[in-house]
């Protein structure tokens, strides 16, 4: 399957079979790994990677990945590059496009990176990689199908996948990650099941085609604000902090309305709630004693790790396929 040359900026770019494509590349790519079989695909090519906040995973995986492909990824932060300075994103995607062989863009500003990445990408001539913005985390969900797929199977239908809010304090986190998993996990027959507090809604346009791609799919997709109901006989259980942006983007407001909302937490208690077979996911950093208890993700169900081991692949299984 030709993807030279294919942007990878939302969860619903690719079609069902382009995704198998990926996730088979990925397997692949994670096998030859293992064994140490060489893999350098992408040999004497360049990645620029523009990151506008902190990231270890992300960052990690798209630069060890362009290593072991044999090529090489430039580190940009953008408060160090001409971004800084106001350059324009037509100007930036032009340059970088005469430099290298394609650029890789985490800007999560609520309201902007979505928007500075498709820019990008209409004034690229290289592939654009979107590693996380304001409404989608594609890479992220596409290693929690893969490591999924690694417990259960490749069939998924009828599996039951959770993500719900919990609490956490400290600073408000992108809406990215669960809109991402509504939209991918609904495409693969699994019910699918969104949990949250009223305030922490998502894009209605995401829901509405997460709601489409269940139908098509065979699956199922419903909304619950109640957490126990949400646990209950659930598969896959995927607990994650995010903010209240539809509801205020006053940062001070939202941590006011997060705080009602403390006893949203992934424990034992709840675990029990879940199928015999579940296993517990989280993109990390996940905050300990809010989101999720030591026991829970450091238990026997936890398989966090193996999603982070997975983000590598992925990223290979997409530099290797577009660039």
């Amino acid at each position: 399957m030709d993807l030279k040359g294919r942007h990878f900026i939302s969860d619903m770019d690719w079609t069902t079979e382009e995704i198998e494509e990926l996730l088979s590349t990925a397997a692949s790519l994670k096998a030859k790994m293992k064994k140490g079989v060489p893999h350098k695909y992408l040999d004497a090519k360049t990645l620029f990677m523009i990151f506008f906040e902190q990231s270890t995973r992300t960052r990690n995986a798209f630069e060890t990945g362009m290593t072991q492909l044999g090529g090489h990824a430039n580190d940009l932060l953008a408060s160090s590059i001409q971004i800084a300075h106001g350059e324009n994103a037509y100007d930036t995607a032009k340059v970088l496009s005469r430099y290298g062989h394609g650029i890789a863009i985490r800007n999560c500003d609520w309201k902007v990176g979505n928007k500075f990445i498709n820019d990008v990408a209409r004034n690229a001539s290289i592939p654009v990689i979107n590693m996380q913005c304001d409404y989608y985390h594609p890479t992220q969900a596409m290693a929690d199908l893969m490591t999924i797929r690694e417990r259960f199977g490749k069939n998924l239908a009828g599996l039951k996948f959770t993500c719900s809010w919990v609490y956490a304090p400290k600073y408000v986190r992108p809406i990215s990650v669960p809109q991402s998993l509504i939209l991918l996990m609904t495409r693969f027959g699994m019910k699918v099941t969104l949990a949250h507090p009223g305030e922490f809604k998502l894009r209605p346009e995401i829901v509405e085609t997460a709601k489409r791609n269940a139908a098509q799919s065979g699956g199922s997709f419903e909304m619950v604000s109640n957490m126990e109901q949400a646990f209950t006989g659930a598969d896959v259980v995927y607990p994650k902090s995010w903010g209240c942006y539809l509801t205020t983007e006053d940062k001070p407001e939202a941590a006011k309305i997060a705080e009602k909302y403390t006893s949203w937490k992934c424990d034992s208690r709840r675990m029990d709630l879940t199928s015999a077979r579940s296993i517990y996911m989280h993109c990390l950093p996940a905050d300990r004693g809010y989101e999720v208890t030591d026991e829970v993700i450091d238990g026997p169900r936890s398989v966090v790790f193996d999603e982070a081991e997975n983000r590598l692949h992925i990223a290979k299984a997409i530099m290797a396929l577009t660039m």
